[in-house]
């Protein structure tokens, strides 16, 4: 496995007065009253989709459930978030996540 495969890439933005953070690796969604609701939310939610995917009754469709990316649009907001981020060192709310493994 690559290392950068371990890197789960994810944003969230704030629509209509509700955070909505996604994670564009495994196409998953949480919403929150504020940034850090739902970005705790999205975290817990990676945890338990990884989980099923590896280990629990959905193990037979790991492959499949591991490569479900987000559409096209949602990379390209992603990329957007982070080039004005460098560039106008803006704080948007992009975060990286660590895929969750435990040791065999």
């Amino acid at each position: 496995m690559n290392p950068k495969q371990l890197i789960i890439k994810c944003y969230a933005e704030c629509e209509g007065g509700v955070w909505v953070a996604l994670c564009l690796d495994f196409n998953l969604a949480a919403q929150g009253d504020s940034f850090e609701d739902a970005k705790a939310k999205l975290e817990a939610m990676i945890k338990e989709y990884v989980y099923d995917a590896l280990e629990g009754e959905d193990k037979i469709y790991a492959s499949q459930l591991l490569s479900r990316r987000a559409p096209f649009s949602a990379w390209f907001k992603y990329y957007v978030m982070k080039i004005k981020n460098n560039i106008f060192h803006s704080s948007n709310h992009i975060f990286d996540e660590t895929m969750p493994l435990r040791p065999a």
